[in-house]
């Protein structure tokens, strides 16, 4: 209650006679605000800026991220109005999986469903959650989701590996609060009134009780040649000053969409400073920083016919 009426007390300042129409655009965001106070200490907030057009993915994988959307958005036409909440009693939470490798546009996805939602999405790294103490990483997970409920944010847990991995049978008490830890995320998942999401690098290490559990599973595969070119086209700002730029031929470059970001804004840079145009040489030069911090070598294949 004490939330709903510091949201209130917020929009009566901000609101004036022009504005009565948003009103509840208003309140929606003062609400949020609201929410934010005990969640911002606990993972890390992103405000979301991206939409559908910023995804190169295939359409089944979009589909589903659509399919997603409408289970949040239709949660009280079809439990409460329909009934189906009285019926199913259990299992009610939106809960996905995103598998796939780093880059591969895991974040990014949710980032555009919580823009599609009018959602805060806050990333939580389940390695800095899960505790070597016994029952601290059920602590930790428990003021998550009683700081979420708030709020109703999109919650993005990163590194599921780090708690979900396929665990032999029980040895010490370790292993028994380790399971007890799954249980409990697992339960708080499906009761969340937001929508909580897992992502992973290895899908194939989890174990398959676990993901009978989750509503969606969406694979994130790494990018084809006529993909990475579209992320390419798609990055660059149409009012960045260009000259001699190939999407195709910085295709070949075999990096995922977060690693194309990274040489594209690092190019920019580059050019930037020199006061000259975007060129490949600009790009260039950025893959090798990347490629370096990949700690991998650029094969001539990759860059031929740059310069």
């Amino acid at each position: 209650p004490h939330v709903v009426r510091s949201a209130a007390a917020t929009v009566g300042r901000r609101l004036t006679d022009e504005d009565r129409p948003d009103a509840a655009r208003l309140a929606w965001q003062a609400g949020l605000e609201e929410a934010r106070v005990g969640m911002d200490q606990l993972g890390r907030r992103i405000e979301p800026a991206a939409d559908w057009d910023d995804l190169v993915l295939h359409e089944r994988q979009s589909g589903v991220l659509r399919e997603i959307v409408a289970h949040v958005r239709q949660r009280a036409t079809v439990h409460q109005e329909w009934g189906f909440a009285g019926t199913l009693r259990r299992g009610l939470g939106v809960t996905a999986m995103f598998a796939g490798g780093s880059g591969t546009g895991k974040t990014l996805a949710a980032e555009v469903m919580a823009k599609e939602l009018g959602l805060d999405l806050f990333v939580i790294d389940l390695s800095q959650v899960v505790s070597k103490y016994i029952g601290e990483t059920e602590k930790n997970l428990r003021r998550v989701f009683d700081a979420a409920e708030r709020g109703g944010a999109l919650l993005l847990f990163d590194e599921a590996d780090a708690l979900f991995g396929k665990r032999s049978e029980v040895k010490d008490s370790h292993d028994r609060y380790a399971n007890l830890e799954v249980s409990y995320l697992l339960m708080r998942m499906e009761a969340y009134r937001g929508l909580a999401v897992l992502t992973t690098n290895m899908k194939q290490a989890l174990d398959t009780a676990f993901l009978r559990r989750i509503r969606f599973v969406v694979d994130f595969p790494f990018p084809a040649e006529h993909e990475r070119a579209e992320i390419w086209r798609r990055v660059i700002p149409r009012q960045t000053p260009v000259k001699g730029i190939d999407p195709d031929l910085l295709a070949q470059l075999t990096v995922a969409g977060g690693s194309i970001r990274n040489i594209a804004l690092s190019g920019a840079f580059l050019a930037a400073e020199e006061g000259d145009r975007l060129q490949m040489r600009h790009m260039l030069a950025a893959a090798r920083t990347e490629y370096q911090k990949l700690e991998r070598s650029l094969t001539p294949g990759e860059v031929r016919g740059w310069v």
